[in-house]
């Protein structure tokens, strides 16, 4: 039974201040009542995926197998899209539809979730969502650290056994850690993948550049098209290149060193994982075990799905990602490309480029180079735990190998 004096549809307990931490996300565990945790649970500490994968999936990914190399394990892979648009959703609305869905069936109690902070939209507010309307709240993105695990306790103060988390990889890592100790009955997992976060200020200065009025946009998305789609309260909608986005003028730490150094890009240990990288205009599914797809059938027949598709090469891109990364004297990679070739390039990346499968499989091998080239520069001596061997294996082909002591035994 739950605490039936909590009468609203989204619930915000008041948080702890963080603990302080040299690599920290604020997934929320330091804010628990016991901040030591994150030493167990944190995936910027020692994480061990070949374990966490066996203990969710029953198993460890199949690297000689299809696309679990860079993704993780998998039982089906799919592009898919909402029927129905649902109004003010990132894409079509299909994580909060199942989120609702659980709701509705009474399959759990709650959800942990992000709705937008009431003082700023593009914050994240990490809330318990207890009725099915509240998930309508919780729909778009935010930008910002947002301590959902937090909210772990207060809900199993208040009674909810149930429970569903919608999270990015590192807070579904701490979780998955902290799981056997929660004493749940029931835990689903809805990961999307992370495609790098920022502080809220930081993202504020991002919009700054890219419109005089940055407090009329009311959507941004990275697409899988080589494009930045921006909505206004107008109604009118723009699509930049990524090629022509400002990116030279970002203070170098704008992607925090914890954000280049993930090793989860995909959110291997969520039983379903939730995102756009292969989706080619639509949504990207990785229905990764029995949790995964019982998730998937709350859709019924409101989803309209399909095999995802691949095109391109992604060889040339990822070296020259490397290349500029290792030239960059820190902060974002360096652009040597002229600026009358931009416009061109824009133009024909999305025709030419990798896309589908490939622009993912080509984002995981950047994501895998940043972690080697960021750790190895600022944090050498956390390389070896940090590291697990399937991102040695993502970069071996680009040339990058381990140093001395730089991978565990």
């Amino acid at each position: 039974m739950h605490d039936s004096n909590i009468p609203s549809a989204l619930w915000t307990p008041p948080l702890n201040q963080p603990a302080e931490r040299e690599l920290c996300t604020d997934c929320g565990v330091s804010r628990m009542s016991d901040p030591k945790q994150c030493g167990q649970a944190c995936q910027f500490i020692k994480p061990d995926y070949p374990a966490m994968e066996r203990r969710v999936h029953g198993r460890t990914r199949d690297s000689a197998s299809g696309d679990e190399a860079f993704f993780g394990p998998y039982r089906r892979m799919l592009q898919a899209a909402m029927k129905q648009p649902r109004d003010g959703a990132q894409w079509t609305g299909i994580t909060t539809t199942i989120a609702q869905r659980l709701l509705e069936t009474g399959a759990v109690d709650a959800v942990i979730a992000m709705a937008p902070d009431p003082s700023d939209k593009w914050k994240p507010m990490p809330v318990l969502v207890t009725r099915p309307e509240g998930m309508a709240q919780c729909r778009g993105m935010r930008m910002g650290y947002a301590p959902s695990l937090a909210l772990l306790e207060p809900a199993i103060a208040a009674g909810y056994k149930r429970l569903a988390v919608i999270g990015v990889p590192c807070q579904i890592y701490a979780l998955r850690r902290l799981q056997d100790q929660l004493g749940l009955e029931k835990l689903y997992v809805i990961g999307t993948p992370c495609s790098d976060n920022t502080t809220t200020e930081a993202f504020h200065g991002f919009l700054d550049l890219l419109s005089d009025k940055p407090e009329t946009i009311t959507y941004l998305e990275f697409c899988a098209d080589y494009h930045v789609e921006m909505r206004f309260d107008d109604g009118k909608v723009k699509r930049v290149p990524f090629l022509l986005l400002p990116i030279s003028k970002l203070p170098p730490d704008f992607f925090p060193i914890t954000c280049r150094t993930c090793v989860d890009y995909t959110n291997t240990l969520a039983d379903i994982t939730v995102g756009y990288m292969g989706g080619r205009g639509e949504q990207w599914l990785l229905v990764r075990n029995e949790r995964g797809e019982e998730l998937l059938n709350l859709l019924g027949d409101d989803v309209k799905l399909s095999e995802p598709t691949s095109a391109g090469n992604r060889v040339a891109p990822v070296k020259g990602f490397l290349k500029n990364t290792e030239l960059a004297a820190g902060g974002l990679p360096v652009r040597g490309m002229p600026n009358w070739l931009r416009p061109l390039m824009g133009w024909l990346m999305p025709k030419v480029g990798p896309r589908g499968i490939e622009f993912a499989r080509a984002r995981v091998e950047m994501k895998a180079v940043e972690t080697v080239l960021h750790l190895r520069r600022h944090y050498k001596h956390k390389m070896k735990n940090m590291i697990p061997s399937h991102v040695w294996a993502l970069v071996k082909p680009y040339g990058l190998e381990p140093h001395d002591g730089e991978r565990r035994n």
